[in-house]
């Protein structure tokens, strides 16, 4: 099965997170398919915390990709950030 989740980046007590399509067999930080954004948990005010290549993230899901809860919780979030500040703009 293959599926999208966070490979874990970035130095000590400083995290940073790829979002990546991956064989589920595959270790988290092991080899991958495809990188399709980031999650940056300590991402100050001006720096972006979270980005996904919408398009890509759509393909790999109409083939049937699964994502992590994990990344399912991001996504959901980043939606419902992102659209006021759509709507503001």
């Amino acid at each position: 099965m293959v599926v999208i989740r966070l490979s874990r980046g970035g130095a000590k007590a400083r995290p940073f997170y790829n979002i990546v399509v991956a064989d589920k067999r595959v270790r988290r930080d092991g080899r991958f398919i495809e990188r399709l954004g980031f999650y940056n948990p300590l991402a100050k005010d001006g720096e972006e915390k979270l980005r996904v290549a919408q398009d890509r993230l759509t393909y790999w899901r109409g083939v049937g990709a699964q994502a992590s809860p994990t990344v399912e919780r991001l996504l959901k979030d980043g939606a419902t950030n992102a659209a006021p500040a759509a709507a503001a703009a």
